[in-house]
């Protein structure tokens, strides 16, 4: 497999489907950032942003630009008004460490789409999670650091910093299993029996919450960005999908890499933790319980269960577009493995990869590649869910979905 730090790093000249009028932003930005100057230089991000991506120098100093892709696209998907707002609250009055925002602009005459614009952050994007390239005794600073800064930006109070609009308080769970049990069933190809079971169980059993907070979505290592020698985050990158919502979905969702095999999204799930210098999940959730006030997490299982259920139902959608995906019935694998919950086995790695989620995993990113190899305009194959730039109604975009 290539490495994705080479891959995936760094900039390039714009892709012809991305460029646009250069002037017409100099122009722009030139009267909205305070003491820009000098002539433009644009390059695309090489990284697999559903929403593109480009780095700007001018006058000594650089940015970000991130921009709605060109083209006919769902409603509320690539809203990258939400993700200038998210950050531009939690720069301003949070210890969440994100780029600083310059401005947002909304009018589509200045290069064909909405954009906003931020600080260039410079450090080192980690793809690895075993985190090999560093000593034993450095690796778990790594880990506190992503703990550390889950856990403040679920202590943020979304009332003080502006955010009371950013989404629906209460709830969370319950309306995004009815949501993608809905996009599951449209876009359904065959019977799943387990799968059908799973849509029953998960919202009679969901939680008592009341905890709303600001939710990242997608808190992994590669959306983090690492100061250039230290391990400390000086900006959390990738806000597409965040919403208000349940801060233990969201933690559950970051520490699934400790049930996923590191051949799939470089999960940690098998490996020689206490070897390796990584705390363990149990651990890991401790430390964060600790720092955000809890004694515990009561049905931590049912969380990781509702992640599984999401993958599934989004690997649904991809054998949905209609692309030889011969095989994909073994979403059968993830829906046992989540069923397990309800047997009382729990959900560990050798169960899950016993039963297949694996093979399924993999199974979904061919299928991305084979699409992205057909049709590249209507998914990004680097993200590890459906970034469709446009797909078929019966799939809404993701950040749709958690809104």
């Amino acid at each position: 497999m290539s490495d994705p730090s080479s891959m995936f790093s760094g900039t390039k000249e714009v892709d012809e489907r991305f460029r646009f009028d250069e002037a017409s932003l100099e122009a722009y930005l030139k009267e909205n950032i305070d003491g820009f100057s000098g002539d433009l230089e644009v390059r695309q991000f090489k990284g697999g942003q559903s929403n593109p991506t480009y780095a700007l120098r001018a006058g000594g100093r650089e940015f970000v630009l991130r921009r709605k892709p060109p083209g006919k696209l769902l409603p509320s998907a690539h809203a990258v008004d939400r993700e200038y707002k998210v950050l531009t609250a939690l720069g301003a009055h949070t210890d969440v460490p994100v780029a600083k925002t310059w401005c947002l602009c909304e009018d589509e005459s200045v290069i064909g789409t909405m954009f906003y614009v931020m600080d260039l952050v410079e450090g080192r994007v980690i793809w690895d999670q075993s985190l090999e390239h560093l000593e034993r005794g450095e690796r778990a600073a790594y880990y506190d650091a992503m703990n550390d800064v889950i856990a403040r930006l679920h202590s943020v109070d979304y009332k003080a910093v502006g955010l009371e609009d950013f989404g629906r308080p209460g709830n969370y769970v319950l309306r995004q299993v009815s949501r993608w049990s809905k996009q599951y069933k449209l876009s359904e190809t065959d019977s799943i029996p387990e799968m059908d079971r799973l849509m029953e169980w998960l919202p009679e059993n969901v939680p008592d919450s009341d905890s709303t907070t600001v939710v990242h979505g997608d808190y992994r290592l590669d959306n983090l960005m690492f100061h250039p020698t230290e391990p400390r985050i000086v900006a959390v990158l990738d806000w597409e999908i965040s919403t208000l919502g349940d801060p233990l979905a969201d933690f559950a969702y970051h520490v699934m890499s400790w049930r996923l095999p590191p051949k799939l999204f470089r999960g940690i799930g098998g490996l020689d933790l206490k070897g390796l210098g990584i705390p363990t999940e149990e651990a890991y959730v401790e430390a964060y319980c600790k720092r955000t006030g809890r004694d515990g997490i009561a049905n931590w299982d049912y969380y990781l269960a509702y992640n599984m259920f999401r993958i599934a139902a989004i690997l649904q959608g991809i054998a949905d577009l209609g692309i030889d995906t011969q095989g994909l019935q073994l979403i059968h694998g993830s829906t046992v493995a989540t069923n397990a919950v309800l047997e009382g086995k729990g959900v560990d790695t050798a169960y899950i990869t016993n039963t297949g989620f694996a093979d399924v995993l993999t199974l979904g990113r061919q299928a991305r590649a084979q699409l992205y190899e057909l049709q590249p305009e209507r998914i990004d194959p680097l993200i590890p869910h459906q970034r469709c730039f446009e797909v078929d109604s019966r799939m809404s975009a993701e950040g749709e979905a958690l809104q």
